[in-house]
């Protein structure tokens, strides 16, 4: 069963809000905020999906959207996209073809009894929906879902916080010496 209600506000609208719900100090600060850092693209990406990678990967740093530990879901995304884009070329295909052979069915005086495209017929008459209306559709959703989970739709905006990363690094040079006061007595 999943979550009920409305996802949770994130911390700075609390704040804004001057705390409604009067959560703790701590609950409100007790949040990840990693570094904001853009992770690579792995190489087997399919070309598309680069294509949109190079597109969005400043955008993302820009508003602090994304870090090292996104790559995973940065890379669904990237590849969901990457079969959306196909399969709709694939279908724009398919609906050309259906619309040329209904032209000659017309032409020559016949009923056309094929699919448009976003239909097909199978051996035994029934209409189903073409498999690449299908795999649209899915990806579509996939697609919508990571737009979301990164903050690059419109509703989702008030819900995606960017990283602050106000924690100082520990170490300061790599023979180990502390930086910035931590442990010094």
């Amino acid at each position: 069963m999943g979550s009920r209600g409305p996802k949770p506000l994130p911390t700075n609208v609390h704040l804004l809000r001057n705390n409604p719900s009067k959560k703790t100090a701590a609950q409100l600060m007790d949040s990840l905020q990693p570094e904001i850092e853009l992770p690579g693209a792995p190489s087997h990406l399919l070309p598309e999906a680069k294509k949109e990678y190079r597109r969005i990967k400043d955008e993302l740093v820009r508003y602090g959207l994304v870090s090292k530990i996104d790559r995973a879901a940065l890379c669904l995304y990237l590849s969901s996209w990457a079969e959306l884009v196909y399969a709709e070329k694939m279908l724009a295909r398919k609906m050309k073809t259906a619309q040329k052979k209904m032209d000659e069915a017309e032409a020559a005086g016949q009923e056309y009894t094929g699919g448009d495209g976003m239909t097909e017929i199978t051996t035994n008459g029934n209409v189903i929906y073409s498999p690449w209306w299908v795999i649209a559709n899915k990806m579509r959703g996939q697609v919508d879902k990571f737009l979301s989970n990164f903050g690059m739709s419109p509703s989702s905006r008030g819900r995606v916080s960017q990283s602050n990363h106000l924690q100082r690094d520990l170490f300061d040079d790599e023979d180990g010496k502390r930086a910035g006061g931590f442990g010094e007595i």
